[in-house]
């Protein structure tokens, strides 16, 4: 029986992404699990992260090795994490399809091929670079001047008043992710622009509309698919970035923010920061306490994905 190899070797590289993905759960779970057994539930939605006396003698707790003291509790990594992601998405979408627009239909086409080459290059940036920029420039310009000024003028607005801390923040730290995103939101829907069918811009400027309004009302709706998968990347992209948000977020410990100037911490940043730490606890609990915070990580971007492709199975739909 003869095996067509060109279809075999479609099917097994089309493959390899799902079973990588489906790989790399199972081994988190398998690795976390003693410390899925012990947090149980209540791991999600407390706060109280704790080492415990890493000095000290292993005590038993419902049958598991745990340092005295050890407590473990991420929810305010799941509001850092989300917050700052989201928040992030709010500044750079809206400034991502400007950029878009303008360098396919706003500007003459010998500065947009420089221009969007700019664009591009910020997407190739290291993220470490953004955080270096974050930490130098931002937070000093935020705590001593931006901070304050929207603190005292928007005091009336939940979420802008209170303390407008020291710079480091959430708010810094969505506007370095935003920065960081921009770039792949604008090429990509850039592109998606210049291949829209002309008859579709040349009917509406017949009825009447001018330039903008066409992008608007014509070019923007038909991209709608475009804007969701690019925004889901990104968004992807923000959950997860680590060294960026970690010099700049404030690596804030058991803290809720209460307002956007607060410091926090996400998920990503968390392990980076604490991984060295956890290696010291002969019990292993806390570096497997660390890949549940992994696997948490990994599943709220898998469910992310999934609402995504639920959003256009319904636009399709409809």
């Amino acid at each position: 029986m003869k095996i067509p190899v060109f279809r075999t070797a479609l099917v097994a590289t089309a493959s390899f992404l799902p079973i990588s993905l489906l790989l790399l759960i199972i081994f988190l779970a398998v690795y976390s699990w003693p410390a899925i057994q012990y947090n149980q539930f209540h791991f999600l939605w407390t706060n109280d992260w704790n080492l415990g006396n890493l000095y000290g003698n292993p005590v038993s707790v419902n049958g598991h090795q745990i340092m005295p003291g050890a407590k473990y509790g991420i929810w305010f990594l799941v509001v850092g994490t989300i917050a700052s992601s989201v928040l992030a998405m709010l500044i750079a979408m809206p400034i991502a399809v400007g950029a878009a627009y303008f360098l396919s239909e706003g500007i003459r086409k010998t500065w947009a091929e420089p221009l969007s080459l700019f664009v591009d290059l910020l997407a190739a940036i290291p993220s470490v670079v953004y955080g270096l920029w974050g930490y130098a420039l931002l937070v000093p310009l935020f705590g001593h001047t931006i901070f304050p000024f929207l603190a005292k003028t928007f005091s009336f607005i939940p979420f802008l008043n209170g303390e407008a801390g020291s710079g480091y923040g959430l708010l810094t730290s969505a506007f370095v992710l935003a920065v960081m995103i921009i770039p792949l939101i604008s090429a990509t829907l850039r592109e998606s622009i210049l291949m829209t069918e002309p008859a579709l811009k040349e009917a509406g400027l017949s009825l009447g509309l001018n330039r903008l309004e066409v992008f608007w009302h014509i070019v923007l709706p038909k991209l709608r698919t475009v804007l969701i998968g690019v925004g889901i990347l990104a968004l992807g992209r923000a959950l997860g970035e680590t060294m960026a948000v970690l010099m700049v977020s404030g690596n804030a410990l058991n803290y809720l923010p209460n307002n956007i100037y607060a410091p926090i911490s996400t998920m990503a940043a968390f392990i980076a920061s604490q991984l060295d730490s956890a290696l010291q606890d002969p019990t292993n609990m806390a570096v497997e306490a660390l890949s549940e915070i992994a696997l948490v990580l990994l599943l709220i971007t898998v469910v992310v994905n999934i609402a995504a492709r639920m959003m256009l199975w319904m636009a399709k739909v409809r």
